[in-house]
């Protein structure tokens, strides 16, 4: 049994919803049934009353859900107990990130940050957004990094978790291109030739940021999904090779744009493109868990970068307003 399938149960007893819980858990409807469906193979019962509407638990699956949250509370616990007890455990960062800026904003993000804090020894965790929320949740990480949107914003209590802004980043349509820098195919298309769409998955997190983007569109966009995927890298390398055009965000394609291998297919215009914010959050330290000294000492680091970066700001708007 994978303790992944005692999350997903629980979240489908809780939201009594297959679709809502598969997009809460970030999967699609098929692929979280069958990880149900597992479930119930291992334990031998049927947990769902598949005979009614909305999902209803049977009796067993009504007994197995109190000890499903019994068992991954232990697990957890015991979780954060061993690695408490690991002898890198105390001076080791444990960082949870979604796939995307784990692979093109972190590396950087971390050197620059050794650069002046001095050197770290970090571990990543590498997740999709909604597990990576849920990884600092259940105390599996110090520090949580992730986009954010007013739109789709990360649902953490203020009142427990501390929260810095580290940037920017936008997300744009992007298409192979050729040496003079001309894309293969640019917005908006037509109804007699759409462009062919590399797509994310429903329930990706870049997947609704480009839902935003094309329902704010205030010009109609001709589109015809050829690929669908939840990985940014994926719709990249496919982009790469001509299958079509891909909303990317701009740390991922930099090289590429700079080497004349992609280029935006919006014609730089910034109608089609949305801008997030990347957060970094931590749990709030208390006398009861007051979290690792290097995390403090991080912690403090940051906040003072970010008060310099303010201040920064203010100044700039004083100046600009001068007479």
């Amino acid at each position: 049994m994978e303790t992944k399938w005692l999350e997903d149960f629980i979240s489908l007893a809780e939201t009594r919803s297959f679709s809502r819980s598969a997009e809460l858990r970030h999967v699609t409807q098929p692929a979280f049934s069958r990880r149900i469906q597992s479930l119930e193979a291992w334990l031998g019962s049927d947990l769902i009353d598949r005979t009614s509407y909305p999902t209803r638990l049977t009796a067993a699956g009504e007994v197995f859900y109190e000890q499903a949250v019994e068992m991954l509370g232990q697990i957890n616990n015991t979780r954060a107990l061993l690695r408490g007890k690991r002898p890198a455990a105390q001076t080791t960062v444990d960082f949870a990130v979604p796939h995307t800026l784990s692979l093109t904003y972190f590396p950087k993000w971390l050197s620059s940050l050794e650069s002046g804090f001095g050197a770290l020894n970090t571990r990543l965790i590498a997740l999709n957004v909604h597990d990576a929320v849920m990884t600092i949740v259940e105390g599996g990480c110090d520090l949580l990094l992730c986009y954010h949107h007013p739109r789709q914003p990360v649902q953490l209590d203020s009142s427990r978790y501390d929260m810095l802004s580290m940037g920017k980043e936008s997300v744009r349509p992007y298409s192979r291109c050729d040496r003079t820098g001309k894309p293969d195919y640019v917005f908006p298309g037509s109804s007699k030739a759409p462009l062919p769409f590399l797509s994310y998955t429903p329930n990706a997190y870049l997947g609704r940021m480009v839902e935003l983007i094309l329902t704010d569109a205030k010009k109609p966009l001709h589109l015809e999904k050829h690929y669908e995927t939840d990985m940014s890298e994926s719709l990249k390398m496919m982009a790469l090779e001509g299958h079509g055009v891909a909303f990317l965000p701009e740390s991922s394609v930099t090289r590429e744009v700079r080497n004349k291998q992609l280029a935006r297919a919006d014609g730089a215009q910034g109608e089609w493109e949305v801008e997030m914010e990347i957060r970094l959050y931590r749990e709030r330290p208390t006398p009861q868990r007051s979290g690792k000294v290097v995390v403090a000492r991080l912690w403090d680091y940051l906040q003072e970068l970010e008060a310099g970066r303010n201040a920064a700001v203010v100044r700039t708007k004083k100046a600009s307003k001068a007479p």
